[in-house]
């Protein structure tokens, strides 16, 4: 594909290029690939100028970058063609579909799958090799079922709704359409329940329901559990990551982000736009606000406003964090003048 062929795929969202001012170079461009790994009839990207260093030692054919004019002569010195846009990390996003589409089965259902009789299956859906489905599950127009996905009674699949290989959707779960359920992944099992007794931990049944509303995907191995009542809902087009844990009753707005080996206790509710770094960890019926956001290993305990960003554990605002790190690091130089302190004054008592 030429490089002027991408421009007019990319249409508005290129708001300059370097064909302007030399439309006879025009290499062809055969993939994609990271700056530092490019080779020649690759394109790349940067997102900023602490990235220039790249832009004179690529060897890629062309280059998405920032409206930045330094990095566009930058680029131009050493032949390579560019692009620009105001957001060079999601142009090159859809780059990479240009060159690449994830594998989609055709239509068909695979003699070794076995289907109940009572389940519901739309148009061109793809179930492949030994893929249980089982009584009146309804699987939607379009959706694809790799092999060995087991999918328990009374489940509800969306229209073009993916399930991964070896994914297991348990009963009482409702997954809307366009998502997407990777490897390992387990959605609906049986909340972490049981009540205390003299005699030992009497198990409290699940009765309730997992909802997963359009868009959601859900990383491999991660777990999104079932409660005793009521519902766990994932709010539409959120992300998660892969080993990820929610648990029972907990609800999601739309569009959250959660990363890998987040931990997520009985009852949590999350606003719309949260983002959880990975391995943040949150308490029983915590609650975060709008468009919240943590970094890596944050302990919650307590609510956390809309917009508020925290750190630590337990959590803190990140300017108060910051503060701290900057003292925990001269905690041994305090220590020491803390110990010369005590030994004058100690000295001083003596005379």
């Amino acid at each position: 594909m030429k490089f002027s062929e991408i421009l007019r795929q990319f249409g508005d969202a290129a708001t300059n290029h370097s064909l302007t001012s030399n439309p006879d170079h025009d290499p062809e461009i055969t993939g994609v690939a990271a700056i530092d790994e490019a080779s020649n009839g690759t394109l790349s990207y940067v997102e900023g100028a602490k990235f220039g260093s790249f832009v004179a030692k690529t060897n890629a054919s062309a280059l998405i970058l920032p409206q930045d004019e330094k990095l566009q002569v930058l680029a131009q010195e050493s032949g390579i063609v560019w692009l620009a846009t105001p957001d060079p990390r999601l142009l090159f996003a859809k780059a990479i579909a240009l060159f690449y589409q994830p594998y989609r089965p055709i239509p068909e259902i695979h003699p070794t799958a076995v289907i109940h009789s009572t389940a519901k299956v739309g148009n061109n859906v793809y179930i492949g090799p030994h893929a249980v489905i089982q009584q009146g599950v309804e699987i939607g127009d379009g959706a694809i079922i790799h092999p060995n996905v087991v999918i328990y009674p009374d489940a509800k699949i969306g229209d073009r709704t993916t399930l991964h290989a070896n994914s297991t959707i348990h009963e009482r779960t409702h997954i809307g359409a366009d998502c997407v359920i990777h490897s390992g992944a387990v959605i609906g099992a049986e909340g972490f329940g049981f009540v205390p007794t003299r005699t030992g931990w009497l198990k409290m049944e699940q009765s309730g329901y997992t909802v997963l509303e359009d868009g959601v995907e859900v990383g491999c191995n991660s777990a999104i559990d079932r409660p005793a009542v009521g519902e766990t809902r994932i709010g539409r087009n959120t992300v998660i990551d892969n080993l990820v844990q929610i648990g029972h009753g907990c609800q999601t707005g739309s569009g959250c982000a959660i990363a890998g080996q987040v931990g997520m206790a009985g009852g949590v509710k999350l606003g719309n736009r949260v983002i959880l770094a990975g391995q943040t960890g949150i308490a029983n019926q915590v609650k975060i606000g709008d468009g919240a956001m943590t970094s890596a290993q944050t302990g919650i305990h307590s609510d956390v406003a809309p917009a508020e960003v925290v750190c630590g554990s337990p959590a803190i605002p990140y300017k108060l964090y910051l503060k701290v790190c900057a003292v925990y690091s001269r905690l041994p130089d305090m220590y020491q003048s803390l110990k010369q302190l005590q030994r004058k004054f100690k000295d001083s008592n003596d005379e």
